[in-house]
């Protein structure tokens, strides 16, 4: 036989690959993309058929050079670029830059890189799927089309620097309309009224919440909206007595959730890891291309993990029911395997997000993994895992409570049997705003007719809240069910909505800048289709539509392109230059004494400027006085500055420095509190979106205790309002 060429993206993925194949095998990479439309131009000709004019990427002529020579040296090349759109096109690429004929059995392609699926993909060669990449190529025309036209109109109208994009465009204004939605808002008052019941007077007190009343038998469901109503009530319970009017016990199961795809990885690793959606991708993709462990070499350690597919092959579920079996026993084990549906439109070839190696759990190869690829491979295992074992049951209490035909309802639960849980642990799902913290009230035995003893009534004003800002993760997950996007898309949009300053973080949560609203204004004025999420939705489906050969790619763009053209011209006539405002700091300009100091907008964000630009070129940042800060050295008060390299990177100096009359700098925010063990002042840190207080003093006895904790501490934090689960190969997870 003679010498096969393989050639694929990534320099890691080669080197796992290379390990499954014999000495007839080179393996060489791509290192992604080898060809794009060019920067400088649209280098698409609309006007023949949006033939588009693709060259060369800067610095890949040497690679393209080495794999040429390859070639020259093989047989046959064999081409095993990633599962999707995007590796197809990369595929095709190769092969018109090596001159291969498309048709021919040329590409190789697997969802997993295991010995077994590398081997079957080198017995079934198959042509380019030229509808995959068709697909590709329209979805990149199209940005290109939008983003070339509409990019240079706001440089024009706003300032420079700026892009819109058919999908970076509409997510902004899915978060921009959630901030209006916050700002009209107008919350609404309502109390509840919580009594604290005993069935003995050794009994801790347990709570119920006021529900209703009872009419003529029926259980009317009643709002307190005002204080009135609630004196009102408590008046006609005075002295009432509290009688079990119902309890309904039974047996509930709660199964686990389907396996990760993109999106629901990039959810998840988000609210229990912290990570954005780009460093849980890129962190997925080390683990798919492989790491080197000691015991195999570079293994990959998931499938492939742009995905929105639930699907399992059997050899998974019978390595998985395995694994459950000699784990944690037969009992844990469901009678038949779980599958789960997909989305009408998921791709059915694909597979989910799983582990590839059953023999390979996190705990077993944790020392030669890094913390962060630790973290996410112990989440997708759990995840995994416990997607296969049995339902945790649970028994549950619901208990009606009449005092003088006044309904009062609690609701308790208790964990019967783990199942999936004792792998995964309890869900923290995101709250909602109308979730009530008595559901899960320890009750004690309670039956009908029981008379209670009152302890007290505890009214409580509360006022309705606006919906919250998006996250990472719930805007992910509104994308994903609007259908916006594809997994694919998810994090390098939201991505580009934060580098582009139209939208920002505070914590967690995003919000639109200035910026993001007059751009968002703008185009919702003038160019109504782009930033509609029907019509975005639809632009994805007709993709598909591409994709799976039922639509041709150049019908498409034909639709498309020249009402959207038409409104470009039009739009250039008549917008006008939308001024940003200056907003005066009122201070004189140190440099040229003659203009008014103001805060402009850059394309880093605001700074300070004079008025008088580009005849006095005076700038300096923005100095954001720390409220709680204090410095430790002079007492004097605490500014926040970014670094120059990295504008995300905050640092934190005296306020005197400028004088300078204080040195102090330091990564954390000072506080005026001093240590309780040593006497050093305490520091305020950020650690993924929240803030914490410690000790100054990297050596003092209370940091050092901390570091001991979270060496020792093992077993999953289940719940504080659950009993603890012994948890195996999960132990660290559910902490996070």
């Amino acid at each position: 036989m003679g010498k096969t060429l393989v050639v694929v993206e990534s320099p890691a993925k080669a080197k796992t690959i290379g390990r499954y194949l014999g000495p007839q095998y080179k393996v060489t990479a791509s290192v992604g993309h080898i060809r794009d439309l060019p920067a400088s131009s649209i280098g698409v000709d609309v006007k023949n058929d949006f033939k588009p004019r693709y060259i060369t990427m800067r610095g890949k002529e040497k690679v393209i050079k080495e794999i040429k020579q390859l070639k020259e040296d093989s047989d046959q090349v064999l081409l095993a670029t990633d599962p999707d759109r995007e590796g197809e096109a990369i595929a095709w690429h190769l092969a018109q830059t090596l001159k291969m004929d498309e048709n021919s059995n040329c590409r190789i392609s697997f969802n997993e890189i295991t010995k077994n699926s590398v081997q079957e993909s080198l017995e079934n060669p198959h042509p380019i799927d030229m509808d995959l990449v068709n697909a590709q190529q329209a979805r990149r025309i199209l940005d290109r089309l939008v983003g070339y036209e509409l990019s240079p109109l706001l440089w024009k109208k706003i300032r420079k620097g700026l892009s819109a994009g058919r999908v970076q465009s509409v997510t902004t204004k899915i978060i921009v309309d959630r901030e209006r939605e916050i700002k009209a808002f107008k919350p609404e008052e309502y109390w509840l009224l919580t009594a604290y019941l005993k069935k003995q007077k050794t009994d801790p007190a347990f709570r119920v919440r006021y529900h209703g009343d009872k009419i003529s038998g029926k259980i009317k469901k009643i709002k307190l909206n005002n204080e009135d109503r609630v004196n009102e009530l408590i008046l006609d319970l005075k002295d009432a007595k509290y009688i079990v009017d119902k309890i309904t016990k039974k047996v509930s199961k709660r199964a686990s959730k389907p396996p990760y795809t993109t999106s629901t990885l990039q959810q998840e690793a988000s609210r229990k890891l912290g990570f954005s959606s780009s460093r849980t991708m890129r962190i997925a993709q080390q683990l798919y291309e492989g790491v080197n462990l000691s015991s195999s070499g570079q293994t990959s350690l998931i499938t492939y993990l742009r995905t929105d597919s639930v699907r399992i092959s059997p050899e998974a579920i019978t390595s998985a029911r395995n694994y459950i079996k000699n784990t944690f026993g037969t009992e844990y084990l469901p009678e038949k395997a779980r599958y789960f549906k997909n989305k009408k439109d998921a791709q059915n070839a694909h597979e989910c997000i799983r582990p590839t190696h059953f023999d390979l759990s996190p705990i077993k190869i944790k020392e030669q993994l890094s913390n962060e690829q630790f973290r996410l491979y112990q989440l997708i295992w759990s995840k995994f895992i416990a997607s296969q074992m049995a339902a945790a049951v649970y028994d549950t209490v619901a208990a009606d409570i009449n005092a003088n035909d006044h309904i009062f309802k609690a609701r308790g639960e208790n964990l019967k049997f783990p199942g999936w849980l004792k792998q995964y642990g309890i869900e923290v799902e995101d709250q909602k705003e109308d979730s009530d913290e008595l559901d899960k009230e320890q009750l004690p035995d309670l039956a009908k007719n029981d008379e209670l003893l009152f302890e007290r009534l505890e009214p409580e004003q509360k006022f309705t809240t606006p919906p919250p800002r998006y996250t990472e993760a719930s805007l992910i997950r509104v994308l994903e069910e609007l259908g916006i996007g594809r997994p694919s898309t998810y994090a390098p949009t939201v991505y580009t909505i934060l580098a582009r300053k139209y939208v920002e973080k505070d914590g967690r949560s995003l919000y639109p800048t200035e910026l993001g609203f007059l751009v968002t204004e703008l185009l919702e004025e003038n160019f109504t289709r782009i930033v509609e999420t029907d019509f975005t939705a639809n632009m994805e489906e007709q993709l598909d539509d591409v994709e799976e050969g039922k639509k041709n790619w150049i019908e498409l763009l034909k639709q498309f392109y020249p009402d959207f053209h038409q409104s470009v011209l039009e739009a250039e006539k008549t917008i006008e230059k939308v001024e940003i405002p200056e907003v005066p700091i009122n201070e004189k300009c140190p440099e040229c004494n003659e203009g008014d100091l103001i805060i402009k907008e850059g394309r880093y964000g605001k700074f300070i400027a004079c008025n008088r630009y580009p005849d006095c070129k005076y700038t300096r940042p923005i100095e954001i006085v720390v409220e709680d800060g204090k410095c430790p050295k002079c007492g004097s008060g605490i500014l926040e500055k970014t670094t120059k390299k990295r504008r995300s990177s905050k640092f934190y100096v005296c306020d005197k420095k400028i004088d300078p009359n204080c040195d102090f700098i330091s990564w954390d925010i000072p506080l005026d509190k001093k240590c309780d063990i040593c006497g050093s002042y305490k520091v305020k840190k950020k650690y993924r979106g929240r803030f914490y207080e410690k000790c100054s003093n990297p050596d003092c006895e209370s940091n050092q205790r901390k570091k001991t904790d979270s060496k020792t501490k093992s077993g999953s934090d289940i719940s504080k309002k659950s009993k603890k689960i012994d948890i195996k190969e999960s132990s660290q997870e559910t902490k996070e």
